[in-house]
Protein backbone atom coordinates (compact mmCIF):
# COMPACT_ATOMS: atom_id res chain seq x y z
CA UNK A 1 0.00 0.00 0.00
CA UNK A 2 1.27 3.50 -1.19
CA UNK A 3 0.48 7.10 -0.82
CA UNK A 4 0.66 9.00 -4.06
CA UNK A 5 0.89 12.79 -3.86
CA UNK A 6 1.59 16.03 -5.73
CA UNK A 7 1.93 19.72 -6.37
CA UNK A 8 2.73 20.41 -2.75
CA UNK A 9 3.87 24.06 -4.16
CA UNK A 10 5.89 25.06 -0.56
CA UNK A 11 2.90 24.75 1.03
CA UNK A 12 4.38 23.67 4.86
CA UNK A 13 0.97 23.32 6.54
CA UNK A 14 -0.63 21.02 4.02
CA UNK A 15 2.42 18.96 3.58
CA UNK A 16 2.60 18.29 7.11
CA UNK A 17 -1.58 17.81 7.20
CA UNK A 18 -0.95 15.28 5.39
CA UNK A 19 2.23 12.88 6.08
CA UNK A 20 0.57 13.01 9.50
CA UNK A 21 -2.72 11.65 7.73
CA UNK A 22 -0.68 8.91 6.06
CA UNK A 23 1.40 8.07 8.91
CA UNK A 24 -2.34 7.52 10.99
CA UNK A 25 -2.80 5.30 8.59
CA UNK A 26 -0.06 3.11 9.22
CA UNK A 27 1.61 3.77 5.14
CA UNK A 28 5.08 3.61 5.15
CA UNK A 29 5.51 3.93 1.50
CA UNK A 30 4.73 7.63 -0.17
CA UNK A 31 5.47 8.61 -3.78
CA UNK A 32 5.62 12.21 -4.71
CA UNK A 33 4.69 13.40 -8.45
CA UNK A 34 6.62 16.77 -8.29
CA UNK A 35 6.41 20.83 -8.20
CA UNK A 36 7.52 20.84 -4.47
CA UNK A 37 8.06 24.39 -4.60
CA UNK A 38 6.56 27.27 -6.39
CA UNK A 39 3.65 29.34 -5.21
CA UNK A 40 4.02 28.38 -1.63
CA UNK A 41 6.68 30.43 1.37
CA UNK A 42 8.34 27.14 2.78
CA UNK A 43 10.29 26.11 -0.27
CA UNK A 44 12.91 24.84 1.72
CA UNK A 45 10.94 23.01 4.63
CA UNK A 46 8.77 21.46 1.66
CA UNK A 47 11.90 19.78 0.00
CA UNK A 48 13.30 18.77 3.73
CA UNK A 49 9.81 16.87 4.31
CA UNK A 50 9.81 15.19 0.84
CA UNK A 51 13.52 13.93 1.01
CA UNK A 52 13.25 12.91 4.34
CA UNK A 53 9.76 10.82 4.09
CA UNK A 54 8.95 10.15 0.09
CA UNK A 55 10.91 6.92 -1.61
CA UNK A 56 10.02 7.86 -4.78
CA UNK A 57 9.75 11.82 -6.43
CA UNK A 58 9.91 13.17 -9.73
CA UNK A 59 10.77 16.47 -11.20
CA UNK A 60 8.19 18.91 -11.72
CA UNK A 61 7.48 22.16 -14.21
CA UNK A 62 8.08 24.53 -10.69
CA UNK A 63 11.03 22.59 -9.72
CA UNK A 64 12.98 22.79 -13.29
CA UNK A 65 11.88 26.40 -13.24
CA UNK A 66 13.76 26.92 -10.38
CA UNK A 67 16.82 25.09 -11.48
CA UNK A 68 16.73 26.72 -14.41
CA UNK A 69 14.73 29.87 -15.89
CA UNK A 70 10.33 29.19 -15.75
CA UNK A 71 9.59 28.74 -19.09
CA UNK A 72 5.69 29.38 -19.85
CA UNK A 73 4.78 30.92 -16.38
CA UNK A 74 2.55 33.41 -15.81
CA UNK A 75 3.95 36.48 -14.47
CA UNK A 76 2.83 35.44 -11.02
CA UNK A 77 4.06 32.07 -11.22
CA UNK A 78 7.46 33.32 -12.43
CA UNK A 79 7.61 35.70 -9.39
CA UNK A 80 7.13 33.21 -7.39
CA UNK A 81 10.06 31.01 -9.17
CA UNK A 82 12.25 33.74 -8.92
CA UNK A 83 11.49 34.69 -5.02
CA UNK A 84 11.80 30.43 -4.58
CA UNK A 85 15.13 30.54 -6.17
CA UNK A 86 16.27 33.28 -3.86
CA UNK A 87 15.14 31.04 -0.68
CA UNK A 88 17.48 27.94 -1.92
CA UNK A 89 20.08 30.37 -2.32
CA UNK A 90 21.06 32.04 1.20
CA UNK A 91 21.22 31.47 5.06
CA UNK A 92 21.93 27.76 5.02
CA UNK A 93 24.47 26.87 2.24
CA UNK A 94 25.10 22.87 3.62
CA UNK A 95 21.06 22.75 3.49
CA UNK A 96 20.78 24.12 0.23
CA UNK A 97 23.16 22.40 -1.48
CA UNK A 98 21.44 19.27 -0.21
CA UNK A 99 18.49 20.67 -1.59
CA UNK A 100 19.76 21.46 -5.34
CA UNK A 101 21.43 18.24 -5.53
CA UNK A 102 18.30 16.74 -4.62
CA UNK A 103 16.19 18.35 -6.95
CA UNK A 104 18.75 18.43 -9.69
CA UNK A 105 18.90 14.88 -9.61
CA UNK A 106 14.96 14.07 -9.89
CA UNK A 107 13.98 11.98 -13.06
CA UNK A 108 10.83 12.94 -15.06
CA UNK A 109 8.98 9.51 -15.23
CA UNK A 110 9.15 6.20 -12.77
CA UNK A 111 7.55 2.73 -13.54
CA UNK A 112 6.70 -0.32 -11.92
CA UNK A 113 5.01 -3.11 -14.04
CA UNK A 114 1.97 -1.57 -15.26
CA UNK A 115 2.38 1.34 -13.27
CA UNK A 116 3.56 4.95 -14.74
CA UNK A 117 4.35 7.84 -12.99
CA UNK A 118 5.08 11.37 -13.84
CA UNK A 119 4.06 14.80 -13.26
CA UNK A 120 2.23 16.40 -16.41
CA UNK A 121 1.49 13.22 -18.96
CA UNK A 122 2.93 10.40 -20.52
CA UNK A 123 3.50 12.41 -23.80
CA UNK A 124 5.25 15.42 -22.00
CA UNK A 125 6.02 14.22 -18.24
CA UNK A 126 6.84 17.76 -17.31
CA UNK A 127 4.53 20.34 -18.63
CA UNK A 128 1.54 18.84 -20.66
CA UNK A 129 -1.85 19.13 -18.71
CA UNK A 130 -4.73 16.47 -19.33
CA UNK A 131 -7.75 18.65 -18.22
CA UNK A 132 -11.40 16.80 -17.19
CA UNK A 133 -12.32 18.67 -20.71
CA UNK A 134 -9.82 16.67 -22.79
CA UNK A 135 -12.27 13.98 -23.03
CA UNK A 136 -13.85 15.34 -25.80
CA UNK A 137 -10.16 15.90 -27.81
CA UNK A 138 -10.11 12.08 -28.53
CA UNK A 139 -6.73 13.19 -31.05
CA UNK A 140 -5.16 13.96 -28.00
CA UNK A 141 -6.40 11.19 -25.47
CA UNK A 142 -5.40 8.55 -28.19
CA UNK A 143 -2.08 9.76 -28.23
CA UNK A 144 -1.45 9.94 -24.70
CA UNK A 145 -3.20 6.48 -23.61
CA UNK A 146 -0.46 4.64 -26.70
CA UNK A 147 1.68 5.15 -24.36
CA UNK A 148 0.52 3.92 -21.48
CA UNK A 149 0.93 -0.10 -20.79
CA UNK A 150 -1.83 -0.04 -18.22
CA UNK A 151 -2.17 2.46 -15.53
CA UNK A 152 -0.67 6.81 -15.48
CA UNK A 153 -0.29 7.82 -12.30
CA UNK A 154 -0.31 12.10 -12.41
CA UNK A 155 -0.76 15.85 -11.49
CA UNK A 156 0.14 19.22 -12.95
CA UNK A 157 -3.67 20.37 -13.16
CA UNK A 158 -4.40 19.96 -9.16
CA UNK A 159 -7.74 18.37 -10.36
CA UNK A 160 -8.11 15.19 -9.08
CA UNK A 161 -9.82 12.19 -10.70
CA UNK A 162 -9.67 9.22 -13.37
CA UNK A 163 -9.62 9.15 -17.31
CA UNK A 164 -10.49 6.13 -18.69
CA UNK A 165 -9.55 4.80 -22.04
CA UNK A 166 -13.06 5.04 -22.97
CA UNK A 167 -12.99 9.04 -22.81
CA UNK A 168 -14.68 9.40 -19.20
CA UNK A 169 -13.72 11.11 -16.56
CA UNK A 170 -14.94 10.71 -13.14
CA UNK A 171 -14.29 13.04 -10.14
CA UNK A 172 -13.67 11.52 -6.75
CA UNK A 173 -17.14 12.37 -5.49
CA UNK A 174 -18.88 10.84 -9.01
CA UNK A 175 -16.75 7.18 -7.62
CA UNK A 176 -17.27 7.61 -4.25
CA UNK A 177 -13.76 8.21 -3.81
CA UNK A 178 -12.70 4.77 -4.93
CA UNK A 179 -12.01 3.45 -8.36
CA UNK A 180 -10.75 0.17 -8.93
CA UNK A 181 -7.61 -1.27 -11.31
CA UNK A 182 -9.34 -3.17 -14.07
CA UNK A 183 -8.38 -4.14 -17.79
CA UNK A 184 -9.53 -0.73 -18.68
CA UNK A 185 -6.14 1.65 -19.39
CA UNK A 186 -6.75 4.88 -16.74
CA UNK A 187 -4.70 7.64 -16.00
CA UNK A 188 -5.29 8.86 -12.30
CA UNK A 189 -4.89 12.19 -11.53
CA UNK A 190 -3.84 12.53 -7.57
CA UNK A 191 -4.53 16.36 -7.45
CA UNK A 192 -2.77 19.19 -5.25
CA UNK A 193 -1.20 19.03 -1.69
CA UNK A 194 -0.82 22.78 -1.74
CA UNK A 195 -2.85 24.21 -3.90
CA UNK A 196 -6.34 22.66 -4.65
CA UNK A 197 -8.18 23.68 -7.74
CA UNK A 198 -11.28 21.47 -7.77
CA UNK A 199 -13.50 23.95 -5.17
CA UNK A 200 -12.02 22.13 -2.49
CA UNK A 201 -9.87 23.87 -0.10
CA UNK A 202 -8.58 20.56 1.29
CA UNK A 203 -5.38 18.84 0.50
CA UNK A 204 -5.76 15.82 -1.94
CA UNK A 205 -3.87 12.71 -2.08
CA UNK A 206 -4.82 9.07 -3.08
CA UNK A 207 -3.84 5.47 -1.71
CA UNK A 208 -3.29 2.74 -3.73
CA UNK A 209 -3.98 -0.50 -1.70
CA UNK A 210 -3.42 -3.92 -2.10
CA UNK A 211 -6.33 -4.66 -3.61
CA UNK A 212 -5.38 -2.70 -6.79
CA UNK A 213 -8.15 0.27 -5.26
CA UNK A 214 -7.44 3.77 -5.83
CA UNK A 215 -8.74 5.79 -2.98
CA UNK A 216 -8.76 9.72 -3.20
CA UNK A 217 -8.39 11.12 0.44
CA UNK A 218 -9.08 14.93 1.39
CA UNK A 219 -6.70 16.32 4.40
CA UNK A 220 -8.06 19.99 6.19
CA UNK A 221 -5.24 21.48 7.21
CA UNK A 222 -4.55 25.34 8.53
CA UNK A 223 -5.54 27.57 5.06
CA UNK A 224 -5.36 30.92 7.02
CA UNK A 225 -1.81 30.44 8.36
CA UNK A 226 -0.55 29.29 4.80
CA UNK A 227 -2.71 32.00 3.31
CA UNK A 228 -0.72 35.40 6.26
CA UNK A 229 2.54 34.10 5.21
CA UNK A 230 1.75 34.48 1.15
CA UNK A 231 0.61 37.81 1.63
CA UNK A 232 3.44 38.91 4.06
CA UNK A 233 5.66 38.25 1.10
CA UNK A 234 5.70 41.04 -1.52
CA UNK A 235 7.16 38.85 -4.22
CA UNK A 236 4.27 36.06 -3.96
CA UNK A 237 1.24 37.52 -5.15
CA UNK A 238 -1.59 37.86 -2.76
CA UNK A 239 -3.97 35.92 -5.36
CA UNK A 240 -1.77 32.94 -4.33
CA UNK A 241 -3.06 33.17 -1.05
CA UNK A 242 -6.33 34.17 -1.53
CA UNK A 243 -7.15 31.39 -3.85
CA UNK A 244 -6.18 28.89 -1.19
CA UNK A 245 -9.51 29.43 1.06
CA UNK A 246 -12.00 28.21 -2.08
CA UNK A 247 -9.26 25.64 -3.74
CA UNK A 248 -9.35 27.44 -7.12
Amino acid sequence: MKAILSDIHGNLEALESVLADIRAKGINEIYCLGDIVGYGPNPRECIDLVMKHCQMTLLGNHDQGALFDPEGFNQGAERAIFWTREQLEKGDPRGNERRWEFLGELPRTHREGDLLYVHGSARNPLNEYVFPDDIYNQRKMERIFGLVSKYCFQGHTHVPGVFTESLRFLRPEECDFRYSLGQEKLLINVGSVGQPRNGDPRSSYVILDDSGQVVFQRVPYDVESTRAKILAIPELDNYLGDRLLDGR
